[in-house]
């Protein structure tokens, strides 16, 4: 999924390499060591990803009581499944899940751009903490889904969550036709970082 809000298509790029370009001083000035940027991104790669999340609502999709428990006290619920990291720190204190219905639809922001739940939706895209999006987002969120392809009934209700220090949501989508009799595992390789945030649904599988 490709979402653009004004973004300039070089200032990734830009970006990109002045990360390189830090990481190649604070590595010439003995600051870190290629171990400690491998171990980092190890970390981000294997146990704080969008994974996590997708097997939350994998669950959640599996087992109505889960999907009750999640959304009542997430922490908890949350503490009840195999995951490879916690939720009671590194932007994962306060996480709050909030799911879609038929009638619902929930949109999660960040006008902060700071609150991003790392262990549930993994490090957020680029276009996530753009401004353009972060003041659209907030101002016309209708507007903002239909320009991304999710077009919502006018007869939706959309709701918008800014995340926060003091809550950090993340959207429990609506299981998409066509998944009877499927394993969690199937299901989760369904779910994308998109809805789980709220700007996209989840296509069926037969799409």
């Amino acid at each position: 999924m490709t979402v653009q809000f004004g973004y300039p298509e070089d200032r990734e790029a830009r970006s990109a390499a002045r990360v390189r370009a830090l990481e190649a001083l604070l590595i010439e000035k003995g600051v870190i060591t290629d171990a400690t940027v491998d171990k980092v991104l190890g970390y981000f790669e294997a146990d704080m990803t969008p994974l996590n999340g997708a097997k939350i609502v994998a669950r959640a999709w599996t087992d109505a009581e889960f999907a009750e428990r999640l959304v009542k006290d997430t922490p908890a619920a949350v503490a009840e499944l195999d995951l490879p990291v916690g939720m009671d720190g590194a932007e994962g204190e306060h996480l709050q899940a909030v799911a879609n219905t038929p009638g619902v639809h929930n949109l999660v922001i960040c006008t902060l751009c700071s609150c991003f739940p790392w262990p549930v939706l993994g490090l957020p895209p680029y276009w996530y903490k753009d401004p353009t999006f972060r003041a659209r987002a907030a101002r016309e969120p209708r507007v903002v889904l239909k320009e991304t392809g999710l077009d919502l009934d006018p007869s939706v209700e959309l709701r918008v969550w800014d995340s926060s220090g003091h809550s950090r949501w993340f959207v429990v989508p609506q299981r998409p036709a066509g998944t009877d009799g499927m394993t969690e595992e199937q299901l989760a390789a369904l779910v994308t970082t998109e809805s789980m945030i709220g700007i996209a649904e989840v296509p069926s599988p037969a799409a």
